[in-house]
Order: C-alpha cells, then sequence, then structure tokens
C-alpha cells in the first residue's frame, strides 16, 4: 500500500482523503461477485471501466455496477474524486435524466448511466438500491424463462404436428419446464477462492446443502457444500462465501413488497450488523439439510425448503442486503487492503473459469501468437 494522499475537497467543499492502493484500472475490468466482465464506458478517460456508474459526491463514494447480477461493487481508487468530479459534470449536462430528491439515473449520449446518490436516509436508500437491482435481476430471468417455456412450447407443438406422441416424452418435458424455471441443479453457479480448500466451485444444487449457523467468529459461519467436497467456514470469510452464494437463491430478485420488508426487518434490528446476528440464530433450524433431501436420488427439486432454500423469501432478500452493506461499511472504515484482496481474487477466478471454457490446443495456439 502506498502512502496516503492529501486531503481534497469535492464539489460540495466536503474533505476527503484517499487512501492510497496498489491496485491498478486492470484489476477494476471483472465484477467481485460473479467474476463476469463488468464492461467498459467512453466517457471517463482516466476510468473507462463499467457501463453503469453509481457515485455519492458528498461523501466521496464511487461504484460500478455489474451489468450480469447487478452488484454494486465499491472502489478504492485513489483518484476517486476525480472521477466522481466528472461524474458529476456530465451528470448534470445530460439530457436524458430522471431524478428524485435523492436519486438521480441519466444516461449519456454514449450509453453509460450514471447513478448520482445524494444524502438520503440509509432505509430510503437501501429500498432504492436493491429495489433497482433486485427489479432489474426479476425482468432478466422472467424474460430467460420465459423465452425457454416458450421454446419448449414449440418443441411439443412440432411433435404434434408430426404425430409424435408427447405423452411418451412427458416426464422429460417436465423436467425440461422445470430446469427453464429453476435453473440446471447441475450449473456451477459460483468458483470462490477460500483459505481452507482452495478454489471451489458450487452447483445449483449444493445450495440446498448448505447451511448457515451462528458463529464463534463473527455473528454467523457456513457450512458450505460443493463440488467434491464440503467445508466449514468462521468470521469475514464465512460473511464473504455467504455474499457469493446467497445471492443465487434470490434468482427471481423481489417485488416491492419484499425488498420493502427486508429492509424494514433490517431496520428494526439496528442495522446489517444485528441483523445477521438475528439471522444466525434461526437459520441453525430453517437451513439444516433434511434428511429426506439426502435420501433423495440426486434429482433437482426447487420447492425442496432445505438448505440455504429453508430461509423465507424476505430473509434470503434481506440476508443478501445486509452482507453487501456490511461487507462495504467494513472497507469503507479503512479495510481497502480486504477489498483490494477480493478485487484481485475476482479477477484470478475469472481468468480461471474463462480457461476452463478454451481447449488446451487452442490455449496453446493463443500462447504462441502472444510471444510473437
Amino acid at each position: 500500500m502506498t502512502s496516503a494522499s492529501p486531503p481534497r475537497r469535492n464539489l460540495h467543499g466536503v474533505i476527503f482523503r484517499s487512501v492510497g492502493t496498489s491496485i491498478g484500472l486492470s484489476m477494476y475490468s471483472t465484477c467481485l461477485f460473479c467474476n463476469r466482465p463488468l464492461g467498459e464506458n467512453a466517457s471517463f478517460e482516466m476510468f473507462p471501466v463499467g457501463r453503469r456508474l453509481a457515485f455519492d459526491p458528498a461523501k466521496g463514494r464511487l461504484w460500478v455496477v455489474c451489468p450480469k447480477c447487478e452488484r454494486w461493487n465499491l472502489t478504492p481508487l485513489e483518484e476517486r474524486w476525480e472521477v466522481i468530479e466528472r461524474a458529476e459534470s456530465l451528470y448534470r449536462d445530460a439530457r436524458r435524466r430522471v431524478t428524485t430528491d435523492q436519486i438521480g439515473l441519466a444516461k449519456l449520449r454514449e450509453g453509460t448511466e450514471l447513478v448520482r446518490i445524494g444524502e438520503p436516509l440509509r432505509p430510503e436508500f437501501a429500498a432504492w438500491r436493491y429495489g433497482d437491482q433486485f427489479g432489474r435481476r426479476r425482468r432478466r430471468q422472467l424474460l430467460v424463462a420465459g423465452a425457454a417455456l416458450g421454446a419448449l412450447g414449440a418443441v411439443v407443438i412440432g411433435g404434434s404436428v408430426a404425430g409424435v406422441g408427447v405423452g411418451s416424452f412427458g416426464w422429460m418435458i417436465g423436467n425440461m419446464g422445470q430446469r427453464a424455471i429453476r435453473g440446471s441443479p447441475e450449473k456451477i453457479v459460483a468458483t470462490i477462492k477460500t483459505e481452507q480448500r482452495g478454489i471451489v466451485s458450487v452447483r445449483r444444487r449444493h445450495l440446498a446443502e448448505t447451511t448457515i449457523e451462528r458463529g464463534q467468529d463473527g455473528p454467523l459461519a457456513v457450512n458450505l457444500r460443493f463440488k467434491g467436497g464440503s467445508a466449514h467456514f468462521e468470521g469475514a470469510e464465512a460473511q464473504r462465501i455467504a455474499s457469493i452464494v446467497v445471492p443465487h437463491t434470490n434468482r427471481y430478485g423481489g417485488g416491492k413488497q419484499s425488498i420493502a420488508q427486508a429492509v424494514s426487518h433490517i431496520e428494526s434490528l439496528g442495522g446489517p450488523e444485528g441483523f445477521l446476528d438475528k439471522v444466525a440464530y434461526t437459520a441453525e433450524v430453517t437451513t439444516r439439510v433434511k434428511a429426506k433431501w439426502r435420501r433423495w436420488r440426486g434429482g433437482w427439486d426447487g420447492e425442496s425448503k432445505t438448505g440455504l432454500f429453508g430461509l423465507p423469501q424476505v430473509d434470503r432478500l434481506a440476508l443478501e442486503m445486509a452482507l453487501h452493506e456490511e461487507a462495504e461499511r467494513r472497507a469503507l472504515q479503512g479495510e481497502l487492503a480486504v477489498l483490494e484482496r477480493a478485487w484481485r481474487e475476482a479477477e484470478e477466478l475469472a481468468g480461471i473459469a474463462d480457461n476452463l471454457l478454451v481447449p488446451s490446443t487452442i490455449q496453446d495456439s493463443i500462447d504462441k501468437m502472444r510471444r510473437g
């Protein structure tokens, strides 16, 4: 870590200090949570990462919003205030702009979207932030599921017209319909770097075999099931792992009422830390893996209320919010080294995931071309 830079004033005259970091712009190319590319923009020469940026000029905070999972990636950028000042200028000049008293959304001519945060009360900001995030996720998944069901319906109709008996394929068609709605049980939904077991791959069905309990080194502990085994995690690592896997139980986001209830639940318990402590206490029972699930023949039943799916929907939404908010709170309190490590791991895991999709013969050819 480099030495801290001298204090600077933002456009509102508020003094804040940049904490130096050895992170380069290349570290921001990947989402911290899903390891997918964050995209690029042509509006910020000093920070050409992301198609949707959120910024708070009063507090000097900058996020890159992932186009895939909609999560907000907090940036510990050393020259963050220059990006924020540029964003403020572009936002004020933008013609396509929608605003409330505290939140604004502008779309620039070249396609970059800017989200400007004022000074709302925390519940209001949380409701807007996650309402937008979960709402976009919900719409995208409904479109995907609808397209898949439409294609399946076309196959059934085509088979009927051709004189093929659909009844004999009823089980297969039903199974395909369930997968279109709930997702494939064998799909790897998360690749996580852990201190105990190295890099592990989590399939969607493993979420139904992953449990949460009260922790000894923090508010909660995680018993993670993954490809080839399982492991128990405590403390900050448990929270980090939970923040990666829990969103995959919220594939369809949530409606306005569910989101409002989740925000209210967190606030009624004194904030994210109080909520995490409470949910860990109840999750020991609600996420317990049922024996019936263990005996079942390895299939997939999206309605099984076991593992992480045992949490009520509102609690799952609130848990995702609380884990995200708690991670940002630690980063903003000066633990930027933790955030930097997370960025590096995200980039490393993205590279591993990309390499898994490329045959070794093609990779050898690419390496030879790079060497000239």
